[in-house]
């Protein structure tokens, strides 16, 4: 059945009044177990400030440690549509302090995952801290100076099907790094496409939608990171998962019902695998802040029981 097309009108009128534009508000802190590589963060004043709070993330030792970052509504609906035209904007109704949260979570990061439909549909393909936020990017420069990481992180695009068109307008800043990680036929044709010298090919060694996110973790190793935060969908969230690669979860939950019907099959958190009962998978909440209406809650995942 072919879905419905989103309401244009609808789309107009959530953006041009956004909800969620209340300053945070910490509700929970919970102390949590540090991991073996130490952590990374150390807010600015200025952004711990609005964040009403520190931020420190924990490192692995042995591979980078992997943030995946959210938006759903009440009925646990991250994207009003399967082909990619609305994602977390649309979910969180324009927030500004969801944004803010998604720039710092980016700021603090080495690499930002995202699949090749984001990629495909967005405005600019790199995912820089001040692009989501702008009215907090000198603080995010300013934190990313005091934490001696590079001006911006590098933007991690898995694709499986390489359909990524140098000529798309989201290719069209050359100042952040941006590296497409697909196949090898895909990457060595890709590799003649001519995109431009910010962006680099990098072949993936194995297939498989597991091995595909295995892969482009291991990328993002070669690349030196520690910190990827994943900005990608549920498909790809689910094999992270399934490969038991993710860490944390920021999860911005937003005061909205989407439902669904015939023909308006909108996406879960968790898409494409079954995790219940064969990989039973649980978190620990570690903090919750409150922006309005808005909760923004951050989990640590547990070993999976098996």
């Amino acid at each position: 059945m072919t879905a419905m097309p989103i309401p244009h009108a609808a789309l107009l009128a959530s953006r041009a009044t956004p909800r969620g534009t209340e300053p945070l508000t910490t509700l929970v802190e919970a102390t949590t177990a540090g991991l073996a590589g130490g952590t990374r963060g150390g807010l600015t004043p200025e952004l711990a400030m609005r964040y009403d709070g520190d931020l420190r993330i924990g490192m692995c030792s042995d591979r980078p440690t992997v943030i995946a970052n959210f938006a759903s509504t009440l009925d646990g609906v991250v994207a009003m549509d399967v082909h990619g035209r609305t994602g977390g904007a649309e979910i969180s109704g324009f927030s500004t302090s969801d944004r803010f949260v998604m720039g710092l979570l980016r700021a603090m990061s080495d690499v930002v995952l995202v699949g090749g439909a984001v990629a495909r549909r967005a405005r600019k393909v790199a995912r820089t801290p001040g692009a989501v936020a702008p009215e907090a990017a000198t603080a995010f420069t300013e934190l990313r100076e005091a934490l001696e990481l590079p001006p911006h992180p590098t933007t991690l695009v898995l694709t499986g099907s390489g359909d990524l068109d140098p000529g798309l307008p989201g290719f069209a800043g050359r100042d952040a790094p941006i590296v497409i990680a697909a196949p090898d036929a895909i990457a060595a044709r890709l590799a003649r496409a001519g995109f431009g010298r910010n962006v680099s090919i990098e072949p993936l060694r194995s297939s498989g939608p597991q091995h595909a996110v295995e892969g482009a973790l291991d990328v993002a190793a070669r690349l030196g990171a520690r910190v990827v935060v994943s900005e990608a969908g549920p498909s790809i969230f689910g094999d992270l998962i399934r490969a038991e690669r993710v860490d944390e979860l920021f999860l911005t939950l937003s005061p909205q019902l989407a439902g669904r019907g015939p023909g308006e099959h909108r996406l879960g958190l968790v898409e494409g695998t079954a995790l219940w009962p064969d990989l039973a998978t649980w978190t620990r909440l570690a903090s919750v802040r409150r922006g309005g209406d808005h909760l923004y809650l951050r989990y640590q995942f547990e070993e999976p029981t098996r």
